[in-house]
């Protein structure tokens, strides 16, 4: 707690509340009980919440954010000095003092507050502290759910990442008040949902979230997978496999984009993959970091679409003379439902783009592996032309898949041949792309016309394109080169044309 107590950034909101008495509560001070890193604040003010939250953007040069006008809830986002992302929730008390405030929070745990002006007076009327220590997750009061049913999303993450026992009267009120979901907002529920998929735990989250009798009014899809048989190699039903994909994903994060553990390459799946594709270890960690806004990164965006990369494959089944199950296109249909889903949960267009591409190439990978010796220079461009930099997140969904489709019955040779796969296309994109990728143009468009006779139109860009793949694939090296091959692609089409 001493340490909370240094942050010079309570410093600062101290010095900017003012008159106004100000509390920093909830998972802040849960945090610093457990001795948990802290980046976000909550704090609870007696009057001019938002007033008091501009200040201290102002004074931090951190962003603003009005997310409640009517309840003068206000957020400041922050980047700290040692470049680590910070947000400052501001919120008006809730009654006449601060107890009554904890009282109508959602757990005890979440119920602690800390006086500001004060910072040795430790608030705690439901005794959330002696929670705590028992590692036990209680509502705060019978109509905590009721009043928000959100909190029931909230409990189950809160379980899983403080490894706490939700107890029996909490959890049962829980299931009661899962169908009051229906009723909050797309953007609350996306906030919580992403929150969950931000964890180390997502594929019991998902567990947790169906046996409270939340995943109807979250992510509907998903129930639609279960008891879909699949045939070998498959070994789980649609649902099944999805929760083991995701539960791979986290392991091939952890493995490919944390800081290296020796227990962990000691796996020698996970071994495998870290020594032919850790010299991209940094550059994998940088690119999932990276958010379309500021609420999501690309990691969580990468748990959504693996939880959907098979949503498709209940209404694709069918059998085919041989008794086997096929799913022809599941990859389009899993990527509508996703799309559907994205726009019900208020997703930016850019965050719907790029989860919808990794899922409608997810199993561009795995036919590679299933194709003799490695992808060719045109494959590795055709690929990355179709997907643009979303083919990252394809690679890492084809390896977690792959574990999932197998599991234990994953034949070494074919791991491996997978990995160099992956390999393969990791190198063209960061290390190869002015070759392999985005070749420099040997011609354009006006030179083409006129070196032709051609006028305007979609053949020209057939031409230029044509062009451009065989640069990618090694096959055209000089301007004589290609403007040999810009005749042939003309006299071809002109001859398909003719007949």
């Amino acid at each position: 707690m001493d340490s909370l107590l240094r942050l010079p950034v309570l410093d600062s909101v101290r010095a900017l509340a003012g008159s106004a008495a100000i509390y920093l509560v909830g998972g802040a001070v849960r945090d610093a009980l457990l001795g948990k890193t802290i980046t976000d604040f909550d704090f609870v003010v007696s009057e001019n919440s938002l007033q008091i939250a501009r200040r201290v953007a102002n004074a931090l040069s951190g962003a603003y954010y009005p997310l409640d006008s009517q309840r003068q809830y206000g957020r400041v986002v922050w980047s700290s000095p040692q470049g680590e992302r910070i947000k400052l929730d501001f919120a008006l008390q809730v009654g006449n003092s601060i107890e009554e405030d904890l009282q109508h929070r959602d757990f005890t745990v979440n119920a602690i507050a800390l006086d500001l002006q004060r910072p040795q007076r430790i608030i705690d009327p439901l005794h959330g502290a002696q929670d705590i220590l028992a590692k036990t997750l209680r509502a705060c009061s019978d109509e905590a759910f009721r009043h928000d049913p959100l909190r029931v999303i909230r409990g189950i993450r809160f379980a899983l990442t403080l490894n706490f026992r939700i107890e029996p009267p909490t959890w049962r009120s829980m299931v009661a008040n899962a169908p009051g979901l229906v009723t909050v907002s797309a953007e609350r529920k996306a906030e919580e949902l992403f929150r969950l998929l931000s964890s180390h735990a997502v594929a019991s989250g998902i567990r947790l979230l169906d046996r409270v009798g939340a995943l109807p009014y979250t992510l509907p899809e998903l129930l639609t997978l279960k008891r879909v048989e699949q045939s070998p190699p498959h070994r789980q039903d649609v649902y099944q496999h999805t929760l083991a994909v995701l539960n791979r994903l986290e392991e091939i994060l952890g493995a490919l984009c944390e800081a290296f553990d020796e227990e962990r390459q000691a796996n020698l799946v996970m071994g495998m993959a870290s020594l032919r594709l850790g010299r991209y270890r940094d550059r994998l960690s940088e690119y999932f970091a990276e958010r379309f806004t500021p609420e999501r990164n690309k990691r969580a965006l990468l748990f959504l679409a693996a939880l959907y990369h098979d949503s498709g494959k209940a209404s694709t089944a069918s059998k085919d003379e041989k008794g086997q199950w096929r799913f022809f296109g599941h990859e389009r249909r899993s990527a509508e439902l996703f799309e559907e889903r994205g726009r019900q949960l208020a997703l930016a267009n850019d965050e719907i783009e790029w989860v919808k591409m990794v899922i409608l190439h997810h199993m561009r990978p795995i036919l590679f592996t299933n194709s003799e010796g490695l992808p060719s220079r045109r494959a590795v461009y055709r690929f990355f032309r179709q997907t643009g930099e979303a083919g990252i997140g394809v690679c890492l969904i084809s390896l977690a898949d792959l574990l999932g489709i197998y599991g234990f019955t994953l034949p070494p040779s074919l791991w491996s041949k997978h990995v160099d796969v992956i390999r393969e296309l990791l190198q063209a994109w960061w290390e190869e792309k002015q070759t392999k990728i985005s070749p420099s143009p040997l011609l354009n468009g006006n030179e083409v016309m006129q070196r032709f006779g051609l006028k305007p139109g979609p053949l020209i860009g057939k031409v230029l394109e044509g062009v451009r793949e065989a640069q990618a694939a090694g096959e055209v090296q000089s301007k004589t080169d290609a403007l040999r091959l810009a005749e042939q692609i003309i006299h071809a089409e002109q001859l398909e044309s003719q007949g």
